[in-house]
């Protein structure tokens, strides 16, 4: 099964419909949810070899690239890298969930600006063209660091995609890791 060609415009969206409001962001736990689905029902990665919409945008960035692609290195492919990934996205998800129920029980100030690397503070806030009416401080948190995750992630893969073929990302991603995971039991 192919990747189907414009499925990238879904993660430029998802992107662009974040400085519309960052409520969209919540948008994201469906790509961390519909390729779990697809594989329980269809016992194969169908999500990472038809229907993932970064591995559409990143062969598409890849194509054209004007500079010869380094080869991919083996611990990306058969290697620690993909663990690696795996630990940062579950210690990102295990941060996103702690401090957003802090948020929610009042223990912490929502944190309404964007994060790379779960550490490294944007130094620009992000322009919301309709901003949100009476929603509660801890959605508003759990927004802006979903956002913050998938932008860290999908920055990481372009710039795989850039330096190496376009869907070295894919070797290490934590889905495909799962997958793997969960299809080999």
């Amino acid at each position: 099964m192919r990747n189907h060609k414009y499925l990238f415009i879904i993660t430029l969206g998802f992107f662009l419909l974040g400085f519309v409001n960052i409520h969209f962001a919540l948008l994201g736990f469906l790509c961390m949810i519909i390729p779990f689905v697809l594989l329980f029902r269809t016992k194969k990665k169908t999500w990472c070899q038809g229907y993932c919409p970064r591995a559409s945008l990143y062969t598409a960035c890849g194509k054209g690239k004007k500079w010869p692609s380094i080869k991919t290195p083996k611990f990306f492919i058969n290697g620690n890298m993909k663990w690696i990934m795996l630990t940062y996205f579950g210690t990102s998800l295990f941060f996103i969930i702690m401090t957003t129920i802090g948020v929610a029980r009042g223990m912490r100030p929502s944190m309404e600006y964007l994060r790379f690397l779960i550490v490294f503070p944007i130094p620009f806030s992000m322009p919301q063209l309709y901003p949100a009416m009476e929603t509660v401080p801890w959605v508003t948190h759990l927004s802006y660091r979903l956002y913050s995750m998938m932008m860290t992630t999908t920055f990481l893969g372009f710039l795989l995609a850039l330096i190496y073929k376009p869907r070295t990302w894919c070797t290490i991603c934590p889905i495909t890791t799962v997958s793997d995971i969960i299809l080999k039991k």
